[in-house]
């Protein structure tokens, strides 16, 4: 198989492992693009606004920047969605996005809590700060393979019964539409 070929497998095929790989590579654009716009933002644009302001406006605004990035990728490259109604996927794509952060909100912090107080690791030396990250890392790795991954998969870019009712939705909100000027 040529290198080319090879390219255009990985690229094409709807096999669970490439897409997996494609849907890696989406979080990884959308976790640099989100973590640049937190950076960015926080260390040039905003530095006149108190740090509580400073701190929250820049992770909400690269949270919100990334999760679109993801949406934009993942529809495009990652599974193929190309003709799957915008609005519908938007609608899925935010419960998905929701879901994500609480399990990792509070998945992180029911696994912290007790894990803090256990007697053998604070023997062993490992520290508050060592628990978070260590424990707030697993946690977005299951969450990634076991909730993103498989929800997108299988019911954001995926057409459902569910889509009519995003699509209602978006409309009796009135968004994406263009109102027509008279």
């Amino acid at each position: 198989m040529t290198i080319n070929k090879l390219i255009q497998t990985f690229l094409k095929s709807d096999h669970i492992v490439f897409t997996y790989i494609r849907s890696t590579a989406a979080s990884l654009g959308s976790a640099v693009t989100d973590l640049g716009t937190r950076i960015l933002l926080y260390s040039v644009f905003l530095t006149a606004l108190p740090e509580f302001y400073r701190s929250n406006i820049s992770v909400a605004t690269g949270a919100i920047i990334g999760g679109v990035v993801n949406c934009i990728i993942n529809y495009k490259f990652t599974f193929h969605a190309d003709g799957q109604s915008i609005k519908a996927v938007s609608v899925k794509f935010l419960i998905c996005w929701a879901g994500n952060l609480l399990l990792n909100m509070y998945g992180t912090t029911l696994l912290v809590m007790p894990l803090s107080r256990w007697e053998v690791l604070l023997n062993l030396g490992i520290t508050n700060e060592q628990i978070f990250a260590i424990t707030t890392f697993g946690v977005a790795v299951l969450v990634s393979i076991f909730w993103n991954f498989t929800v997108q998969k299988y019911f954001v870019y995926r057409p459902n019964r569910f889509d009519a009712f995003a699509i209602r939705l978006v409309d009796a909100l009135d968004i994406f539409h263009h109102r027509e000027k008279k």
